[in-house]
């Protein structure tokens, strides 16, 4: 019996085409299914579905969800209708207020389609105007990092490929891996060769562990076909040796420091003060600094949560800076921002204080 398969994006922001959705597609013309790929309310649905897939992205972003499963909930009340993806794995009892039965929601990795190929048939746009293949070289992270949601979803560091060459879609000329800590792979090495072998562009798009960085590693990338920057994050006051350490190797090798970027992360257990030291060390070693905003992994809304050691004022400071002094939300190391803020300002009072709204004792004076 062929059944027909609707693969559903919901109508939320994403750069990426849904990666799960188009290995489900693989898997289900693998064993003799049709499919068809829509995005939100679509009336463009070529035969009616005996199974609809259902994905989600972050948790904030639920609402465009609960719309699609209502809306083919409705309109093809037979068909089995499956939710996965981010949201519905971190937050299953949420994502059941939308009407879905508990029973049909998919938590974590749905491992027979894991090894598929992703259908890029289904994404002639994605094709045409970025051509490049979407890999998970490994799955999981060495770290427990707690302001992550990989060891919720992907559990502990398994299944380290040794090459990706079948997961490069015929025509395209760059891969993009969304690993999780891609240097974690004992196959690293191998697998970097056969990226050159393939004369292809690659992405890191997660980023890399600065603590894995080594003269070795940052050899091998300044001889690949770097398509977006070099990424690293810089979490805490502890991995600044690692940190600093990761940048100098790079910049030996002739990556330029403009072409390094750094995830600073805010707002979770450090303060303004040691936001703006890592900031500031990012800045002096030349490469460039880019402002991440901590989630918790069960928030159902954005840019809500406030850490014990923030406030409104500093956390709006930051978001007006990366507008006004910020470079497509980063801060760049160039001169003027090294010469009027790093090497003036020992604290972040003092850096922001033009972006920020009156202190409250200052209110009170």
């Amino acid at each position: 019996m062929v059944n027909h398969v609707l693969l559903v994006e919901p109508k939320y922001y994403s750069r990426y085409p849904p990666l799960g959705l188009l290995k489900l597609s693989s898997y289900h013309k693998n064993v003799g299914n049709t499919t068809q790929l829509v995005r939100g309310i679509s009336d463009e649905i070529e035969t009616e579905p005996d199974i609809i897939y259902i994905t989600s992205l972050f948790t904030w972003a639920w609402k465009p969800v609960w719309e699609a499963i209502w809306h083919y909930s409705e309109n093809f009340p037979n068909s089995e209708m499956w939710l996965g993806g981010l949201y519905a794995s971190l937050m299953p009892e949420h994502a059941a207020l939308s009407g879905i039965k508990p029973s049909q929601i998919f938590t974590g990795i749905f491992s027979e389609a894991e090894n598929m190929i992703p259908d890029y048939s289904l994404v002639p746009w994605w094709n045409e105007k970025v051509g490049g293949s979407i890999v998970f070289a490994s799955r999981g992270c060495i770290r427990s990092c707690p302001y992550c949601a990989v060891p919720i979803i992907e559990k502990s560091f398994n299944s380290a490929k040794d090459s990706i060459r079948k997961f490069i879609w015929p025509g395209h000329r760059k891969v993009i891996f969304f690993d999780n800590n891609f240097l974690a792979n004992p196959n690293w090495n191998k697998i970097l060769d056969e990226v050159e072998e393939l004369d292809l562009e690659v992405d890191f798009n997660q980023g890399l562990d600065a603590r894995l960085i080594t003269e070795e590693v940052a050899k091998k990338l300044s001889n690949l076909k770097i398509e977006r920057m070099i990424r690293l994050s810089y979490d805490y006051r502890e991995m600044k040796p690692f940190v600093i350490k990761a940048i100098e190797h790079l910049k030996s090798n002739g990556i330029d420091g403009r072409n390094i970027l750094v995830y600073t992360l805010y707002n979770f257990t450090d303060n303004p003060d040691d936001f703006y030291l890592r900031m500031s060390d990012i800045l002096q070693s030349g490469a460039v600094c880019y402002p991440q905003r901590y989630e918790p992994n069960y928030q159902p809304f954005k840019n809500r949560f406030i850490s014990r050691q923030w406030d409104d004022t500093r956390l709006n400071a930051i978001q007006r800076a990366r507008r006004v002094i910020g470079c497509n939300g980063a801060f760049l190391p160039h001169e003027g921002m090294l010469k009027r803020k790093i090497n003036k300002y020992s604290t972040f009072d003092g850096a922001f204080k033009e972006f920020m709204e009156p202190l409250e004792e200052e209110i009170v004076q």
